[in-house]
């Protein structure tokens, strides 16, 4: 079979099954040797963590381009289109060039078929092939590779990196790598490489034992925030370590975090770039999605947030700012019916304005899903434009529009709204 447009081979890709009867590497491991092993050709950083990976991952890109580096970008999940997946120095892979990269990995499949009748590929794997041959033919120097869910097992963990990243470690997916912390600790430490840097960020004191003797094991040198490097927010983003001190434009303490991650990882592959640069690079870069301001007056903000940990990042932020307005919180949320809701809907302040939505897809939850206390509480919406703009129209200039629970509902307003259109 060859593909002749994106839209077959996302149509493929979408076909294919989530998940193998054993959770194991060998299978993109022997699509990666039919293909010459492609993860090999480009210098890569690797990044896991609870929250924030896919911030971590647009900062330190930026950074690399900054610095004069052909960078590719591996994350998700896309907020726009599915290209946002596979990056090269910040644009989204080309129609032409998914193409192109997906025929050779589809040949390496059928050759491997030939031989093997058992042989599959899941999604996941097959965008993983797809993305390091991209990476190779384009002879990146390096490649920032965010893993799908965990670390160890992760269809993206066959890689060598130059720097491994564990952003914050928290209660999510824990059905597939859980069910405690301490076992999703475990196994987001499977990324960390022998004799390669490890940069932790705001992990929890109750895992941090399980990370250090994983690098201790692996004689990787490792980098804590707040032991070897700090961040503080006031008036803007203050970042230091023994040899830096720098400064950014103001946004969520979360986002400090990991702007802070990026930055001392970069410092790490000792690259040149001036003080100010880096500076340039963090307050340049865009990230779909992610505190996402639609407008300002009244200000509309969305964010993928889906799990307990970031939504209390999230509210938190959110909270202070209206308060600081002296305004009201309106959000629209829906959420995938498997997520913690009980735990999320908690966070939300008595007088909040929460309109409940849904949407076309399988996994989202709908009226009948979300707790019954929640089901009181809240109104429900079930057209998510219709929910937006009722929220939108009871809003005063000092009020503030949260669109939250899903990377599929802030996609879904962003794609309907189009990138600049709030109105």
């Amino acid at each position: 079979m060859k593909f002749i447009n994106a839209q077959e081979v996302i149509s493929c890709l979408y076909s294919l099954p989530h998940l193998h009867p054993k959770n194991d590497l060998s299978f993109i491991k022997k699509i990666l040797a039919k293909l010459g092993n492609p993860q090999d050709q480009v210098k890569t950083v690797h990044i896991t963590g609870t929250n924030g990976k896919g911030s971590t991952s647009y900062y330190l890109a930026t950074l690399l381009k900054k610095a004069g580096q052909k960078t590719g970008l591996f994350v998700s999940p896309y907020v726009y289109r599915f290209n946002e997946r596979i990056q090269l120095n910040n644009q989204d892979i080309s129609d032409q060039d998914l193409v192109k990269a997906a025929n050779k990995v589809q040949a390496a499949f059928e050759e491997i078929q030939k031989e093997d009748n058992d042989f599959s590929l899941v999604t996941f794997e097959y965008e993983v092939a797809i993305a390091f041959v991209y990476f190779a033919d384009q002879k990146c120097d390096y490649a920032v590779i965010e893993v799908g869910i965990g670390g160890e097992h992760d269809k993206t963990n066959v890689i060598t990196p130059e720097a491994s990243i564990i952003t914050t470690i928290g209660l999510d997916h824990e059905q597939i790598i859980g069910p405690t912390i301490q076992d999703i600790a475990r196994e987001k430490s499977g990324i960390i490489k022998r004799n390669r840097p490890v940069v932790l960020g705001n992990v929890p004191q109750e895992v941090l034992p399980i990370l250090k003797q994983k690098a201790e094991k692996e004689q990787a040198p490792l980098f804590q925030l707040g032991r070897d490097f700090e961040v503080k927010l006031d008036e803007q983003i203050a970042y230091s370590d023994n040899e830096h001190e720098l400064a950014f434009k103001l946004r969520p303490q979360v986002e400090g975090f990991d702007i802070a991650i990026a930055v001392r990882t970069f410092f790490l592959l000792d690259l040149p770039l001036t003080n100010e640069k880096v500076e340039q690079a963090i307050d340049q870069t865009v990230i779909p999605g992610r505190y996402q301001v639609l407008q300002t007056k009244p200000l509309i903000i969305l964010d993928g947030a889906h799990n307990i940990q970031a939504m209390t990042n999230l509210l938190e932020t959110v909270h202070q700012l209206a308060e600081k307005r002296q305004g009201h919180l309106h959000a629209l949320v829906t959420m995938m019916k498997d997520k913690d809701l009980e735990q999320v809907f908690a966070l939300f302040k008595q007088n909040d304005d929460v309109l409940l939505t849904t949407l076309d897809y399988p996994r989202v939850a709908k009226q009948n899903d979300f707790p019954i206390d929640v089901q009181r509480r809240y109104n429900y919406e079930r057209d998510y434009q219709r929910g937006f703009t009722t929220l939108k129209n009871k809003m005063a200039d000092n009020d503030i529009l949260l669109v939250t629970g899903s990377f599929y509902l802030v996609s879904a307003i962003l794609n309907w709204k189009g990138k600049n259109d709030a109105r």
